[in-house]
């Protein structure tokens, strides 16, 4: 029997931050990424959820011998569901799931976004599918009125990792574009606790 993938559509673009191999790029129709806030944590959450007409880029990689315990320890607040849409290179087909964050109770309307996760995120897009696919990457997410807590100085992802200069001037030439609010980390209450 063959091993399963999940589809990764966040920081699990970024091959840095995972050891599933090997990995390869596919795309996801009928979803779309958003930021949520939540009771869960103190920082907002990258998921998706299904809509019609959309897609996302992302990566798929096996789940040796079906062990998802150490995923589901990593998506914990997440749903792993079928995904059985992705469109990818792979023959055959494997079976693929896809995390994502169900509905809550305790859905809040305002909880920042690290910015060492966004980076982190970008860092991968940016390897995969160059400026074009970190390009739709912000134009396939929403939530972007949540503000972002700047932690790059000290960062509060336990997953993060160095970027570049050009990476960095990409990152925040976005965030500039979409006129999102920036605040020191130091001044709110974020602490390790916070990272997804």
């Amino acid at each position: 029997m063959s091993d399963p993938y999940f589809f990764g559509y966040g920081s699990l673009v970024n091959r840095r931050t995972h050891v599933y191999t090997p990995a390869h790029r596919a795309t996801l129709p009928g979803w779309r990424r958003e930021w949520r806030a939540t009771a869960l944590r103190p920082a907002a959450f990258l998921t998706a959820r299904p809509v019609a007409g959309s897609e996302i880029d992302g990566l798929i990689a096996p789940v040796p011998g079906n062990d998802w315990a150490a995923l589901d320890q990593r998506e914990a607040g997440y749903d792993r569901l079928p995904a059985d849409a992705v469109r990818h290179a792979m023959e055959p087909a494997p079976e693929v799931a896809v995390y994502s964050i169900p509905p809550r109770e305790d859905d809040l309307d305002s909880c920042p976004i690290l910015l060492s996760y966004l980076d982190v995120v970008v860092q991968g897009f940016l390897t995969e599918f160059g400026e074009a696919g970190v390009a739709r990457f912000f134009e396939t997410t929403d939530n972007w009125h949540l503000p972002v807590a700047d932690d790059r100085g000290a960062p509060l992802y336990p997953r993060a990792q160095d970027l570049s200069a050009p990476e960095t001037r990409l990152v925040d030439r976005w965030l500039d574009e979409l006129a999102v609010e920036r605040m020191d980390a130091a001044r709110t209450r974020l602490g390790h606790d916070a990272a997804p």
